[in-house]
């Protein structure tokens, strides 16, 4: 895809692979609107990508404000007429066991996760249906295909954009206008830099990922076909076996992660 002029909307686009995908796009020539809470934190990503002839605008919003996202949507709008990519990025995680987290530890991610993504995608596809063109690429995690302990508050977010998104790719047929999911192992990025990850091993898997790699992904998403691109692609063998011979990939998954749980409680 010819990136030139194309408007592209960025969630979570302060830091990590939000701050990533916006400099991918930019040097490809894309317009970009950033979405982030912190405005000190889209200032400076702003700043960076100075260097590129592109337009940016910054949007303050809580995604899981649904009042919030539709004065971004309209205020995209009013500045560049149109939508081409939504990157549904915006995130966060804690870690720990579901009896010692919150119920509003649970709902919080729910509502900056998923619904975040609900809310955006409500806002924003009106325009890209009525364009005929346009893509929405949903950030979520290989922990949609896996149960994983001491995320499993996390994991359901992901489950539940990863069917959300199947549904409304189905629904979007023949419209021009397309769905694709990006599905990480674990991405070095801030998102572990929270409390509840103290003693929490990055590399458990002994695999993990840069924000660039990620931002690399989006950008083959925002023009594919794909329901969903695993990053890197060679764990999707891991998500088949776990399909079609859960009762052997379970314990397995299980075991290494609940060693986890026992350190960091040790």
């Amino acid at each position: 895809m010819n990136f030139e002029n194309k408007v592209v909307v960025i969630t979570g686009a302060s830091s990590g692979i939000g701050e990533a995908a916006a400099e991918q796009f930019a040097k490809k020539g894309a317009n970009l609107v950033l979405v982030a809470r912190r405005k000190e934190k889209l200032e400076q990503v702003e700043k960076n990508l100075s260097k590129y002839s592109v337009k940016i605008l910054i949007c303050v919003c809580d995604v899981s404000d649904k009042d919030q996202v539709k004065q971004m949507a309209d205020k995209t709008i009013e500045t560049f007429s149109k939508i081409d990519i939504l990157v549904n990025n915006a995130g966060f995680v804690i870690y720990g066991n579901v009896k010692e987290l919150s119920i509003e530890d649970i709902e919080s991610q729910m509502k900056t996760n998923y619904f975040g993504t609900i809310y955006c995608t409500k806002s924003f596809l009106p325009y890209l249906l009525k364009q005929n063109s346009g893509h929405i690429v949903n950030v979520a995690s290989v922990g949609a295909s896996f149960g994983v302990p001491g995320i499993a508050s996390y994991c359901a977010t992901k489950y539940a954009m990863l069917g959300f998104s199947e549904g409304l790719k189905h629904e979007l047929h023949n419209t021009g206008v397309g769905v694709t999911v990006v599905s990480p192992i674990q991405v070095r990025t801030s998102l572990f830099d929270h409390p509840s990850f103290k003693n929490f091993t990055l590399n458990a898997t002994g695999i993990s990922l840069s924000s660039e790699t990620v931002a690399n992904a989006i950008i083959k998403a925002s023009n594919s076909s794909r329901l969903e691109i695993v990053v890197p692609s060679f764990v999707r063998i891991g998500i088949w076996f776990k399909q079609t011979f859960p009762f052997l990939i379970n314990p397995i998954i299980g075991s290494a992660f609940r060693k986890q749980l026992d350190k960091r409680e040790s």
